[in-house]
């Protein structure tokens, strides 16, 4: 049995053609569906709808032999115990630094201001600050991150933007491109060693049906 970690939403919807590249097709819709464990067409796959930053930790302690993982999810996890084969292209957004439209950022990085700012990807966010010589105190959101500057709580935000529009609406600016971001395939690594002649294929499909 091959179990894949997937998550709801645009990850899981970008996901299907590669899965059905490889022969795989999911019988049921885990919008519609209750179930956390849904059934394929092969009797030896089957996937599992987890929270998008709890996949690596499925896969990475073997109860998911493949995962499709966001390139942010991976960077805050550290990637422990997995293999990432494949860059799947799929769900692709920026890693951004974005502030409120009247905040002057290049001027208080400029004059060593201490900044606070909210984020989910704080290992991420650390990283980035620690590289340019900003000093910075996070405070970890899960959630609403462009309120966080609104209301005084933060003067920046570190989070995914894809068109732009939710900052435009919140009069929010990006500033700063920290990274681009897409989905990667992950593999636990004893799994591939135990089920190479399951597993290999898929690989191979999925790599051929990146390239088309």
């Amino acid at each position: 049995m091959i179990t894949i970690a997937l998550s709801k939403g645009r990850i899981f919807e970008e996901t299907l053609p590669l899965l059905n590249a490889a022969g795989i097709t999911a019988l049921e819709d885990p919008e519609s569906s209750r179930k956390l464990i849904l059934p394929t067409n092969r009797a030896d796959v089957r996937l599992i709808i987890v929270r998008a930053s709890d996949v690596p930790t499925y896969v990475q302690y073997g109860a998911a032999d493949l995962g499709v993982a966001g390139k942010d999810v991976l960077s805050e996890h550290g990637g422990i115990g997995l293999y990432q084969p494949l860059d799947l292209n799929i769900a692709r957004c920026r890693m951004m630094v974005a502030v409120r439209d009247d905040f002057d950022y290049e001027s208080a990085v400029r004059q060593g201001a201490r900044l606070r700012v909210a984020t989910k990807y704080v290992q991420t966010a650390r990283d980035h600050f620690a590289a340019k010589g900003v000093h910075v105190d996070l405070i970890k959101l899960y959630g609403s991150m462009e309120l966080a500057p609104l209301v005084g709580l933060s003067d920046a935000i570190v989070d995914l933007v894809s068109s732009g529009n939710t900052l435009k609406a919140n009069h929010l600016k990006a500033v700063e491109h920290i990274a681009d971001i897409s989905s990667r395939l992950v593999v636990n690594q004893a799994a591939l060693k135990l089920k190479y002649d399951l597993i290999q294929p898929m690989l191979d499909a999925f790599s051929i049906a990146i390239r088309e």
